[in-house]
């Protein structure tokens, strides 16, 4: 027995890395599985292999006795997601769960980054997050207006780059950020419906992360980067044991998960100029110094903080 025996999840971007391994620990789990990947290269370029990546996760979820089916919808088509959902529904009846997990890279610094660039990165990361959200969850609300009981989970992906920025990546950094930002509104609007929506940042070593020296494998012994790592979390997500958390950015890192915390306002660096009149330009120099710590010699006596 598992915990998602019975349940139905889709996977997308499912035929490499994090999305292979989501997959077979969902199907060891009890899940049936869609696997949702085009075969696609890291930057979006189509592949001319034989055997597509997500027909050999789908063969080794079977060979072990799971359940599972290819789905080779781009998640950038809203049409298509559209299919991608009524075709889960007809192979095994229901929809539990969705996982975003596709996407591709296309790294320049913004001097030299193409519109072609910014908008394929955005158009599979965010649009297509919100593709396959929008569908699922449309089909939840409709489930639950007709009586259904309703147990409906949102597990996007998020990254470090979203969360806390990278050089060379103005096009896949917002998008993560983005989906941060998503998954929390998603919650708000769908907690009615019996609906949760989370989001992993995975550390791991995937084809994206391939070359940084933060992610090269051990020699032997645990591997704190390895994909699998981070796919119990997804596992428990997608459950309907985790019905009491949504809204939640999880950082996903080796043995451990880090709790993050969305944008705040820290009261301790604000600046306050005269009480009860508007802030003049001149005086926001030496203001926002004091209140980022950067003024030179430290703070002056005398400074207003609030």
């Amino acid at each position: 027995m598992g915990m998602l025996d019975g349940r139905v999840i889709i996977v997308t971007g499912a035929g490499r890395g994090l999305g292979r391994e989501h997959c077979l620990e969902l199907a060891r789990q009890g899940a049936a599985v869609v696997v949702n990947d085009l075969g696609v290269g890291l930057h979006g370029q189509r592949s001319e292999e034989d055997a597509s990546p997500a027909e050999e996760v789908v063969a080794e979820i079977v060979a072990a006795g799971g359940r599972a089916v290819v789905d080779g919808a781009s998640v950038a088509d809203f049409a298509a997601v559209g299919g991608m959902i009524d075709g889960a529904i007809s192979a095994f009846g229901r929809v539990d769960a969705v996982v975003n997990n596709a996407g591709i890279v296309r790294d320049r610094m913004i001097t030299g980054m193409s519109e072609e660039d910014f908008d394929q990165v955005i158009a599979v990361h965010l649009k297509g997050t919100w593709n396959v959200t929008r569908h699922a969850c449309s089909y939840w609300r409709d489930q639950a207006k007709a009586g259904h009981p309703i147990a409906g989970r949102v597990v996007n992906t998020t990254s470090g780059a979203g969360l806390f920025g990278n050089i060379g990546q103005s096009n896949y950094g917002p998008a993560k950020a983005a989906i941060a930002s998503l998954t929390m509104i998603t919650a708000m609007e769908m907690e009615r419906y019996g609906v949760t929506a989370n989001a992993v940042s995975p550390l791991a070593r995937t084809r994206m992360t391939a070359g940084l020296g933060s992610t090269d494998a051990p020699p032997a012994g645990f591997d704190p980067f390895h994909p699998a790592n981070a796919s119990p979390v997804v596992a428990f997500l997608c459950s309907e044991a985790s019905g009491w958390l949504s809204g939640s950015v999880l950082r996903i890192q080796g043995d451990s998960v880090q709790v993050l915390k969305p944008w705040s306002i820290d009261p301790g660096h604000s600046f306050c100029g005269r009480p009860g009149e508007r802030l003049e330009a001149d005086e926001l120099d030496r203001g926002l110094r004091i209140a980022v710590g950067a003024f030179p010699g430290g703070i002056p006596a005398g400074s207003v903080l609030s």
